[in-house]
């Protein structure tokens, strides 16, 4: 199920941000995300999909990276995907099956934001 993922320079990432309402933990969304997830796997490999990662809230902030307020920041699950590109993203989530899955996923959560990155030509750092 886990295995390292290879991410081609020219994809695009999505990163979606769904906050959980309350009282509703990771959890309790676990199985909405690998029905939404698998979804995706199953019906896009071939169509601009290319690999993604759920992460769930820790709790931490960075006192070192972080500039400006901040407050609770909910809980909260990060989903990254990576795609060929944004066209490829937007047909997958017109398809009635991933519709259908998202939908009830979104039945735990007040808010979801999912915005789009492109990597910069010198974005590239050597680890």
């Amino acid at each position: 199920m886990f295995q390292p993922i290879a991410i081609p320079f020219e994809c695009v990432m999505l990163f979606n941000v769904i906050k959980l309402k309350p009282g509703i933990d990771f959890d309790d969304v676990e199985m909405a995300l690998a029905e939404t997830c698998s979804v995706v796997k199953e019906n896009y490999s071939s169509k601009g999909f290319v690999a993604g990662q759920v992460f769930k809230y820790s709790g931490f902030i960075s006192d070192e990276g972080s500039l400006g307020d901040y407050g609770n920041e909910e809980e909260h699950v990060a989903i990254l995907t990576y795609w060929r590109g944004f066209e490829e993203h937007e047909r997958s989530h017109a398809d009635a099956k991933f519709k259908e899955k998202f939908a009830a996923l979104l039945e735990l959560c007040t808010d979801a934001k999912e915005l789009g990155y492109e990597l910069g030509d010198n974005a590239l750092m050597e680890l």
